[in-house]
């Protein structure tokens, strides 16, 4: 076999990696290099040869030996998939363009390192924070700044101007709010993942928010009443010593 043909044929092989190449043995032309793979290192048979190719190889005798636990055979499972669990797992893998294997080895990864995150921290929070921060346009603010921002601006001889600015904001963001077609409950759980409040009782037409410190009543109230009445969402505000409850005009789903 000559060489430009050993190429062509390891270049299909890796295409092909999962097939079982017990015993592969290639001598390397006239300069008496072996390499060995099985079925599980067939890939770096294939680096080492592309390596190769694209002039990485010098002219003198180079041996590429497997270690012992390289060659070993791997564990093989059968797991068992439900109808969604199966759908979800072709997508992926269509979507990734990965073998079965690859996809499951990952997936046992990905879970060893964050299974922490599995049945103690809310999925939506965790998609929400995401989303907040990947952008640039939030920051993580330690809650003592964030009181010590909102009582140095009860003492400030502009505070007013503090609070105009404030319920600006509050409009451009019901325009972003609007433009996504956010619905009340999701504008509430967005606001409750930024720790402005807990989201407590709820009915089909009434919330109640449950508030931190009280210096930081105002600016939730503000923050409430200017969005989702520039949202076009008609709502009453009743405040209590540690609590806001909202009573909307229509049932919320």
């Amino acid at each position: 076999m000559y060489q430009s043909e050993l190429l062509e044929y390891l270049r299909t092989v890796r295409k092909k990696y999962e097939l079982v190449l017990e015993g592969l043995k290639i001598a390397w032309g006239s300069y008496g290099s072996f390499f060995y793979a099985c079925s599980n290192c067939c890939s770096r048979a294939c680096e080492v040869v592309e390596n190769a190719a694209n002039g990485v190889w010098q002219e003198r005798e180079k041996q590429y030996m497997l270690k012992r636990s390289e060659m070993r055979q791997p564990d093989r499972v059968t797991i068992s998939l439900d109808d969604e669990t199966a759908e979800l797992f072709q997508r992926v893998k269509r979507e990734s363009k990965s073998s079965q294997s690859e996809v499951m080895r990952a997936a046992l990864k990905f879970y060893e390192k964050h299974r922490a995150l599995y049945g103690s921290v809310n999925a939506d929070k965790v998609s929400t924070y995401i989303e907040l921060l990947a952008s640039g346009e939030h920051v993580v603010l330690d809650i003592d700044h964030w009181l010590l921002f909102l009582r140095f601006m009860e003492s400030h001889p502009d505070q007013e101007r503090f609070w105009e600015l404030h319920r600006a904001i509050c409009v451009a963001h019901a325009e972003e709010f609007t433009a996504k077609q956010c619905g009340a409950e999701q504008i509430l759980k967005r606001l409750e993942a930024c720790n402005f409040f807990k989201v407590g009782e709820a009915t089909a037409d009434a919330v109640t928010v449950v508030l931190g410190p009280e210096v930081t009543r105002r600016f939730v109230k503000t923050e409430l009443e200017n969005i989702l009445a520039r949202m076009g969402l008609e709502v009453g505000i009743k405040e209590d010593l540690a609590k806001l409850r909202l009573k909307f005009h229509e049932p919320l789903h």
